[in-house]
């Protein structure tokens, strides 16, 4: 017998056809509207040049050619670009944006979304132009006058519209991007493609709103997300600027602010300007020469360069650069409101928004600034901080010394010699934008080559070694930048261990008080005890025990207390064990329960019998599932699994109809840290389907254990992944030798053990029921079980009843930081609610 010929194998060309053909079959909408596109480019002659401008005037969207009576402009401008330029833009948007909604939600689907933001959004762009035209102006006669093309409008109405589909980090960021970009786009440059955009993507939002309604009312984002969108924010304010000054016709009401990037003509424009024109426009331009060169091109666009560096910082999440961002801003406000009110009463809508707008917007800003201002972590002034201060101050004092003492030592190089008092008087001016001294008169110019480089020089080194400065501060580590006492912290731990919870002092916003061997007889001279805490008002938080050798816990809360006496403080020991309250107690202080820990033995455990069944489930599904564990660290994992992570813990989040908790429950911030393990659950296509974080447990010097902290799972994930984790983390910490894992406490839910609550513990425990269906403390509890923990009690100790409501208020701000009132009021209705259940 003969074995059968092998069928012959295709070639590359074939094989290249048949994926080039089989993607053109799963978009079959965007392979059609960029055929449509071309061809009509094509057939029209309209690729090289764009439209004439009668073809413009038939199939372009116009108030003209709606007053024409020539409505199917609502279809036909969609298909045509202004030429080879938007030609391949329309193309790049079209291929980036629509196979993205075909995969998601059909090509059907995303054509009918098309049609229906183009049509009602373009009619709705239209009708607002036409009520724009009667208020005047150049603003909206030009507006009236124009005829736009392209499919652009379309597409990001549809991609607005379809977002509502999207998962809520995704849909936020898709907005909020396109929304800065569109308003960004429409008040600098302000043609009329970029204003039937903004109102066509305003159209898609509601209609995405009517096709998708929301389940339930969206979330505030996380302190990370709500970082990042911030960031977004700023960096927009200050790309504005650019834009207008870039952009060939600029009549948008904030196109002014191109005049603080824009350099000031040189020479020839004021010979020009001499020649033909009038006396004051003589004047004008004598006055603006003074702006021009290199320097002061520079220093046009410092404000751009240190609030984009600002807006990095933000991302980070530094303090330093949201103080930055907002006195850059507040700056630009107040200077805006007085030219504003140095400014004539304009006689229509167009003036007024012209002068308005240009002082609302860093303003506007400056409220976003401040309404987030929880999620900038403040901390205590450091010596790399004072250092960097110094540096700028030393800096200015030079600069501002060079310029006074050199200008008047090269007087002659200047048109006429400045005094002493003119020199000190104009200094300020040195350090603006060129943009904001079009109006200021000019005593005297320089003329010679050292009087130029002192005056168009002085304010470009002044702000190049802030810039320098801003961004050396905005790029350091949060821990870096904590100071001393958190090394320090981070050695008594180190050197000597703490309980389950004490790795948690070393997170950003901490305070510390330390016991020293020179306050214990006979004891080393070195910190041999930390305390961390977090004071609101005037009551102090520990957070956990104090850190160190048990031996000097006693000592340490002893000397805590009666350095928070010294200061005026209520102290308050928060989420201690029973040694600890036992020393509270000592002190006549009442104890209650907050939370129950569950520990894990390592030593000999194994998930063998009846009562992890469902542990060893999970484990063979995530087997069978081609689901791995990677026990790894934060900074050693790929961009793409830290995004993941990131999409993780913002959908865990969004799901709560209050902000994630903090002070005791760490985030996406915490994980930074190289101290800090993450097992991760990723399976054979590099998806990540869930993330947990273990803070390290020291004695004498090495790790014994972990504690959970963060612990996020997809979203339809894998199930039983958090158990594959848990499960996971134990094996490993098996064979490295720990001796147990605690799984953390569950806040104000707890182990009934018989004995019988008081008033405060009946409270306590009516506040986990009521803040059950948020934050899911009692199941969390109850997912705990499924390990056979060691059950531990966590206390709050307390010197005196009468503190209660302090020390209520206290743990709710540390908690919760960013509440805003709406959630506070939804937290109280929660609260009555439950209050009424157990009444009933």
């Amino acid at each position: 017998m003969t074995a059968a010929p092998h069928p012959p194998e295709p070639s590359r060309s074939a094989a290249a056809w048949g994926t080039a053909w089989g993607t053109l079959r799963r978009f079959p909408l965007t392979v059609a509207l960029l055929l449509t596109l071309w061809g009509a480019g094509a057939l029209t002659g309209s690729l090289t040049r764009g439209p004439s401008r009668g073809l413009l005037a038939e199939v372009g969207a116009g108030l003209g050619p709606a007053a024409a009576g020539r409505w199917w402009f609502l279809l036909t401008a969609p298909f045509f670009a202004s030429g080879p330029g938007a030609y391949a833009a329309a193309t790049l948007v079209l291929l980036g944006v629509l196979p993205v909604l075909e995969r998601r939600l059909g090509s059907r689907r995303t054509a009918a979304l098309l049609a229906l933001v183009q049509v009602f959004g373009t009619t709705a762009g239209i009708s607002a132009v036409a009520l724009f035209r009667l208020s005047g102006g150049r603003w909206s006669n030009q507006l009236a006058a124009s005829i736009a093309v392209g499919p652009g409008a379309a597409v990001i109405g549809a991609a607005l519209a379809g977002s509502a589909a999207l998962p809520v980090l995704w849909r936020r960021r898709v907005r909020l991007l396109a929304l800065v970009g569109l308003a960004t786009m429409a008040l600098y440059s302000g043609l009329l493609p970029d204003v039937l955009r903004l109102v066509v993507g305003l159209t898609g939002l509601a209609v995405g709103r009517i096709l998708y309604p929301p389940g339930s009312r969206p979330s505030a984002p996380s302190r990370p997300e709500t970082r990042v969108l911030l960031a977004l924010i700023v960096a927009a304010s200050a790309v504005g600027p650019l834009i207008a000054a870039v952009a060939q016709t600029r009549v948008g009401p904030l196109s002014v602010l191109r005049f603080v990037v824009e350099p000031a003509p040189g020479p020839a424009d004021l010979a020009e300007a001499c020649a033909g024109g009038t006396v004051r426009a003589c004047a004008r331009a004598h006055a603006r020469l003074r702006l021009s060169g290199l320097g002061p091109g520079i220093m046009s666009v410092m404000p751009v360069l240190l609030l984009l560096a600002a807006a990095e910082g933000l991302r980070r999440g530094r303090r330093a650069a949201w103080t930055a961002a907002l006195a850059l801003n507040t700056a630009l406000g107040v200077l805006g409101l007085f030219l504003v009110a140095r400014s004539t009463t304009p006689s229509h809508l167009h003036g007024w928004l012209t002068l308005v707008l240009p002082a609302l917007q860093p303003l506007a800003v400056v409220g976003a600034l401040v309404a987030a201002r929880h999620a900038f972590r403040a901390g205590r002034a450091t010596e790399a901080l004072r250092r960097r201060s110094a540096q700028i101050l030393g800096t200015g004092v030079a600069v501002s010394a060079v310029y006074v003492l050199g200008s008047l030592a090269f007087g002659a190089q200047y048109d006429r010699p400045p005094g002493l008092v003119e020199l000190v008087r104009g200094l300020p001016e040195r350090f603006l934008p060129p943009g904001y001294l079009r109006g200021v008169e000019v005593p005297f110019r320089p003329v010679g080559a050292v009087a130029t480089a002192l005056y168009g020089w002085t304010g470009v080194v002044f702000w190049t070694v802030v810039l320098v400065v801003a961004v050396r501060t905005f790029g350091r580590t949060a821990a870096a930048a904590s100071g001393p006492d958190l090394a320090r912290a981070r050695r008594v731990l180190a050197d000597t261990g703490g309980s389950s919870l004490s790795h948690m002092i070393t997170w950003p916003g901490r305070s510390y008080w330390f016991l020293r061997g020179a306050d214990v007889p006979g004891a080393p001279h070195r910190d041999l005890a930390v305390i961390g805490f977090h004071v609101v008002g005037r009551t102090a938080l520990t957070v956990g025990e104090p850190g160190g050798a048990p031996a000097h816990r006693a000592a340490a809360v002893h000397g805590f207390v009666r350095f928070c006496h010294e200061q005026g403080w209520t102290p308050c020991l928060y989420s201690v064990g029973a040694e600890v309250a036992d020393v509270a107690r000592g002190l006549g202080w009442s104890t209650v329960q907050v939370a129950e820990e569950t520990v894990l033995s390592l030593p000999g455990l194994a998930f063998t019998g009846k009562k992890w069944q469902d542990v060893r489930t999970a484990l063979n599904r995530a087997t069978r599932s081609g689901i791995t564990p990677v026990w790894t660290r934060y900074g050693e994992c790929s961009r793409s699994t830290v995004a993941q992570i990131r999409t993780l813990s913002e959908e865990w989040v969004s799901d709560k109809d209050l902000p994630e908790l903090g002070f005791t429950l760490g985030g996406l911030d915490e994980l930074a840290d190289d101290d800090v393990r993450l097992m991760l659950a990723v399976d054979a296509d590099g998806l990540l389907h869930g993330v947990t974080s273990w803070l390290p447990v020291r004695r004498d010097g090495a790790v014994v254990g972990y504690t959970l902290d963060f612990m996020r799972r997809r979203t339809g994930g894998a199930a039983g992944v958090v158990e594959f984790l848990v499960a996971s983390t134990v094996r490993r910490c098996q064979e490295d030798g720990l001796e147990f894992l605690s799984l953390s406490g569950a806040p104000l839910a707890r182990l009934d053990r018989g004995a019988a609550p008081d008033g405060l513990q009946r409270l306590l425990d009516g506040t986990g029921r009521a803040l059950e269906p948020v934050y899911g403390f009692r199941s969390l509890l109850a997912f705990k079980a499924k390990f056979q923990p060691e059950y531990r009690p966590w206390f709050l100790a307390y010197p005196d009843p009468a503190g209660l409501p302090a020390i209520g208020n206290a743990l709710a701000t540390a908690y919760l930081p960013g509440l805003t009132a709406r959630q506070r009021a939804r937290l109280g209705r929660q609260l009555a609610g439950a209050a009424r259940g157990r009444q009933s």
